[in-house]
């Protein structure tokens, strides 16, 4: 899977903080990411936060977010060089300091970095991916997997090897060409074959939603 880096740039306003969340659910959903949408969304939030705070409303900043290796790195860039984010040991009582604190608990590892006329604040979550390009091996991707790798086989014992754009072609279709032959024999055996892609679909939302 591709993962391609992108930016986005937006005006450092409390009402930009949940859509920022929006566009980073959507294209970690995109990505295969679910298992850190969560942990992601409150990094945004508090990074997003933190240059509204210390930066001044109507900043403008640019959120970029990337994988560096198998993590998921998310970047604010602002062009406030003074106010350097700190981890603060802030008590139930006080009303700041908290967010860098949650960003510190939440990510693998965060930091700053300083240019002529701007500062990056970033952080970087492990996502479970055994390669940049791969996918979190759950159970059922596993299972499925196998069965692709029969599928491809039988249909193109000429393609293994090659390039991995080319693998993952080969194995769209041979997923495709598995999805096609259960609807024949849910057909053939007497059952509705589009109810049964509804409760797969149901169910694989469902799935996707816990993770």
């Amino acid at each position: 899977m591709s993962r391609k880096p992108w930016d986005l740039a937006f005006l450092a306003e409390p009402a930009e903080v949940a859509a920022l969340r929006r566009v980073v659910r959507l294209h970690l959903g995109m990505w295969g990411l679910h298992g850190v949408s969560d942990q992601a969304q409150l990094c945004v939030s508090e990074l997003v936060s933190n240059v509204i705070r210390h930066a001044g409303h109507g900043t403008p900043a640019r959120l970029s977010v990337s994988m560096n290796g198998t993590c998921l790195r998310i970047e604010v860039h602002d062009p406030d060089t003074r106010a350097l984010p700190t981890l603060l040991d802030a008590d139930a009582e006080s009303e700041g300091g908290r967010g860098m604190a949650l960003v510190d608990a939440v990510a693998d590892r965060w930091g700053v970095l300083l240019g002529p006329d701007q500062k990056i604040t970033w952080c970087e979550l492990q996502t479970g991916l055994a390669a940049p390009d791969g996918h979190v091996e759950g159970p059922g991707v596993l299972r499925a997997e196998a069965l692709i790798c029969l599928y491809a086989a039988g249909a193109w014992p000429r393609c293994s090897g090659g390039s991995r754009h080319l693998a993952v072609a080969v194995a769209e279709e041979a997923a495709i060409s598995a999805m096609t032959d259960f609807l024949h024999w849910l057909r053939a055996h007497g059952c509705d074959a589009d109810d049964a892609l509804d409760r797969a679909q149901a169910r694989f939302e469902a799935e996707a939603e816990i993770a």
